[in-house]
C-alpha cells in the first residue's frame, strides 16, 4: 500500500509538472510590412498680390484677397481703384500619392514693407480647398488668400515680404 501511495503521488507530481509546464510560455510570430508612398511637395507657382490700393488720409481699412476667387474687396477707409493692377491669390501645386488626403496649415500673420520703416500686416490667412485637399491624380493647385491691413495714410510705396508666408501641407 505505501508502495502504491509513493507511486500515485509521485505520477501525480510528474503529471501537475508536465501540464503546467507547457501553458508557461508560448511562441507565435507575425510578419512586418510596410509601404513607401511618393513624398508630398509643395511649390510656388504665383505669389500672392493685392494691386494697387488707395488709402485715406484720416480711416485705414483692409483689402481681402479671395483665395477661391483670387478677387478682393476692401473696408474701412480703404479704395481699390479702376486700375486694379496685378491681383492674384498665392498659387501652389501639391504633388504626391494619388488619392491621398493632405492638411494644409496657413500662418497666422505675416508683414509687407516697402523697404523704409513702413509696414502692412497680414492676417486671416485662407485657402482652397480650405483645411485639407485631395491629390487627384497626384496633384491639385492650392490658392491661399488673406486680409491686408492698411493703416490710415499708408506711405505710398511698392510693398513686398519682410517675412516669408510659410504655407505647409502633410498627408493625413
Amino acid at each position: 500500500m505505501k508502495k502504491i501511495t509513493k507511486f500515485l503521488t509521485a505520477t501525480a507530481l510528474i503529471i501537475v509538472a508536465a501540464t503546467t509546464g507547457s501553458y508557461a510560455q508560448a511562441t507565435a510570430t507575425a510578419s512586418a510590412t510596410g509601404n513607401i508612398i511618393t513624398p508630398i511637395t509643395i511649390s510656388l507657382v504665383t505669389s500672392m498680390n493685392f494691386g494697387n490700393i488707395a488709402v485715406s488720409p484720416t480711416s485705414g481699412g483692409t483689402v481681402v484677397l479671395s483665395a477661391s476667387a483670387g478677387t478682393r474687396t476692401s473696408t474701412g477707409g480703404v479704395t481699390l481703384p479702376a486700375t486694379a493692377g496685378t491681383v492674384t491669390a498665392a498659387n501652389f501645386t501639391v504633388s504626391g500619392a494619388s488619392g491621398y488626403t493632405y492638411a494644409i496649415t496657413l500662418p497666422s500673420s505675416a508683414t509687407i514693407t516697402d523697404g523704409s520703416s513702413h509696414t502692412m500686416a497680414l492676417g486671416t490667412f485662407t485657402s482652397y480647398p480650405s483645411g485639407t485637399g485631395v491629390l487627384t491624380g497626384g496633384s491639385q493647385t492650392l490658392k491661399v488668400g488673406a486680409t491686408l491691413t492698411v493703416t490710415a495714410a499708408q506711405a505710398p510705396n511698392a510693398y513686398t515680404n519682410s517675412t516669408a508666408v510659410p504655407v505647409t501641407v502633410n498627408y493625413n
